[in-house]
């Protein structure tokens, strides 16, 4: 897809995605520019659709590479499991998922493009940039279609304080005047988290969690609600006093790979950051701590 988009008079001082939204673009067609390297660009330079357009300005819109990102070869994430339908990667702290226009080539998305160059990357689950662990890709239209919604996750977690529940359901959104903050509220969509204590020592706390829904920073909004935000998450309220990132780590993914029908359950190693912060809970407490 290429096209030219002139914002008209009435959509004078409107949002590019609220135009876009108003000409009929899809919300999928919309994701494929903004992940797309100079998917939406005005007089050159790159637009989100948060930015405001104005009467006569000219929008081009292109999303053919959308699906042929930039290989970077120089990247790394170890290589879980592989077989000739799925990938499950041991996604590194600091790298994310997808392209944006902050990250157009260290992402996960450019390893991929990197080690399948015929191929077009399709996660199957996400983890925010910070959080480490599982990702699953799927290597086919097929796979990606028999995977969406059948796999599971568990994660581990450092959570400031100690937890007194064992779930968590408490709806979220979009906190109002932000655009990556969630928070806790009425008319947000239904969330459900499980969380499993491990041991509790100098303030902090280990727990296993199991995410039953999947909402955009569900574990560290529902963990903050309870006012036990995790180790690290400055967004949330967490404590940097000990590591850097909040302490989320995806640490196994199950799921039914489309090329055999056998059910595999994938584990990542911890990252060095979280592996040091539990040993130091594991040292103060007199739980035994098996990870």
């Amino acid at each position: 897809m290429h096209a030219e988009l002139v914002v008209t008079a009435a959509e004078d001082g409107a949002s590019l995605g609220g135009v876009l939204r108003r000409r009929g673009y899809s919300r999928r067609l919309v994701t494929r520019l903004k992940n797309a390297v100079n998917g939406m660009t005005r007089g050159g330079q790159l637009i989100r659709t948060i930015d405001r357009v104005y009467a006569g300005e000219r929008i081009i819109l292109c999303c053919e590479d959308s699906r042929l990102l930039v290989p970077s070869a120089e990247l790394s994430a170890a290589v879980l499991f592989g077989d000739g339908e799925t990938v499950v990667y041991d996604k590194p702290p600091a790298m994310p998922v997808h392209p944006s226009m902050k990250h157009r080539t260290d992402t996960l998305g450019n390893l991929f493009a990197a080690e399948y160059p015929q191929l077009t990357f399709r996660p199957v689950n996400r983890l925010d940039r910070d959080t480490s662990g599982c990702v699953l890709a799927a290597k086919s239209q097929y796979a990606a279609a028999r995977l969406r919604g059948s796999f599971d996750k568990s994660y581990l977690a450092v959570c400031c304080g100690v937890p007194t529940t064992d779930a968590v359901e408490a709806p979220i959104a979009r906190e109002e005047g932000s655009l990556i903050k969630r928070c806790v509220r009425g008319d947000g969509k239904y969330a459900l988290t499980r969380i499993e204590t491990v041991c509790s020592a100098g303030g902090y706390t280990l727990c296993r969690v199991t995410p039953e829904t999947g909402r955009t920073h569900q574990i560290r909004v529902h963990f903050a609600y309870i006012g036990c935000p995790l180790a690290g998450d400055e967004l949330y309220g967490g404590s940097r006093e000990h590591i850097g990132r909040q302490a989320l780590h995806c640490e196994s993914l199950g799921f039914v790979s489309p090329a055999d029908g056998v059910y595999r359950r994938v584990t990542a190693p911890l990252p060095d950051d979280m592996r040091a912060l539990i040993e130091g809970l594991r040292a103060r407490s007199a739980d035994s701590v098996s990870l």
